[in-house]
């Protein structure tokens, strides 16, 4: 076990909206960390929350000096960040998710391994976990968790030791990054973290991944929740580039490319019959890889998932690559994206 060698004061930056279900989980996981509390502060940057969110932060507020509740007017992620950013007294910040918990030393860890390394930003490997027990929430579970549905995002596929990457989730930063590239871009509504970790790169910063840095993440545990996120992900890839020079790394276009494959050979086949024998082997492949897989993992976790595996890296790729397509009509587009 890494030893801290430095307490730095720490800030904890949360944006939340609407997050009743989970907030209490998220902030007894901070408050169960090892770090010392005295080296600490919670800030939680709230988008004017019209469930009992703001109820139950006030109750955590009475017991723990350290939390403090911010208003984020705006509403959306990247506004509550740099909310947070400007209001942290630390001399580093981890940006944390409602949705999620966190082991006991993942502060300290994060803390450890950024001086270790001399990195700039540190993360470590996401658990997703499912909303509840279905065996359509354990499918979507894996599928986020396997390659083949999330290719090398080495945060949700894991990695056996420590590596420089291009993004990592729920990131520990040095304040001075944000002085030196910036906040956080407020135009992206989704893609935030990751446009701002491709800016860090680029200006010679160090982002670290590593895989005994540990948070669990709550999955949508439904097809319908899982294509509606996933659209929109997908949509906000491209519909970034209105506000944003490249914000993304190419493995995010491979649903785009492979579903514009098949929309478009499937149109052209109308006036040349041999793309729709480009449509049916595209879809031949894409059906035999998946099968594959999903067989693989249905081997090793329970035959009763085999089809909603399938179904769920089906609605991961296709949402995703529509989403990329919808968010190219409106990048060419004047009107304004509704969200």
């Amino acid at each position: 076990m890494l030893k801290i060698t430095n307490l730095y004061l720490v800030s904890i930056v949360i944006p939340c909206r609407n997050e009743e279900k989970f907030i209490a989980k998220c902030l007894d996981s901070i408050i169960n960390n090892d770090y010392p509390k005295e080296n600490l502060e919670v800030l939680i940057i709230d988008g004017i929350s019209e469930d009992k969110t703001r109820q139950i932060v006030d109750e955590y507020i009475k017991q723990y000096s350290f939390i403090r509740l911010l208003d984020n007017p705006n509403r959306f992620s990247p506004s509550a960040l740099n909310i947070g950013i400007k209001n942290a007294k630390g001399d580093i910040i981890v940006r944390l998710d409602a949705h999620a918990t966190y082991e006991k030393d993942y502060i300290s860890k994060c803390v450890s391994y950024m001086d270790k390394y001399e990195a700039d930003n540190v993360g470590g490997r996401m658990m997703t976990i499912s909303g509840n027990n279905t065996l359509v929430g354990k499918a979507i579970v894996l599928a986020l968790s396997h390659r083949f549905g999330v290719g090398n995002s080495y945060f949700r596929i894991g990695s056996k030791e420590p590596k420089f990457v291009d993004t990592v989730p729920f990131g520990c930063y040095k304040k001075e990054v944000f002085e030196k590239i910036g906040l956080f871009n407020e135009n992206l509504i989704r893609n935030q973290d990751i446009e701002f970790n491709l800016r860090l790169k680029k200006s010679g910063g160090k982002i670290l991944l590593v895989p005994d840095i540990v948070s669990y993440y709550y999955a949508r545990s439904d097809l319908k929740n899982l294509f509606m996120q996933n659209f929109k992900n997908g949509l906000w890839v491209i519909y970034s580039n209105r506000f944003a020079k490249a914000p993304f790394s190419w493995r995010h276009l491979i649903p785009y490319i492979f579903v514009s494959s098949l929309v478009g050979s499937l149109f052209l086949s109308i006036f040349w019959i041999p793309f729709l024998y480009l449509f049916l082997m595209i879809i031949l492949v894409y059906l035999t890889a998946n099968v594959f897989f999903s067989l693989n993992i249905s081997l090793k976790n329970g035959m009763k998932l085999f089809p909603f595996i399938i179904i769920s890296f089906f609605v991961l790729h296709f949402s995703y690559g529509l989403g990329s397509i919808r968010g190219l009509m409106k990048l060419i587009t004047p009107s304004k994206i509704r969200m």
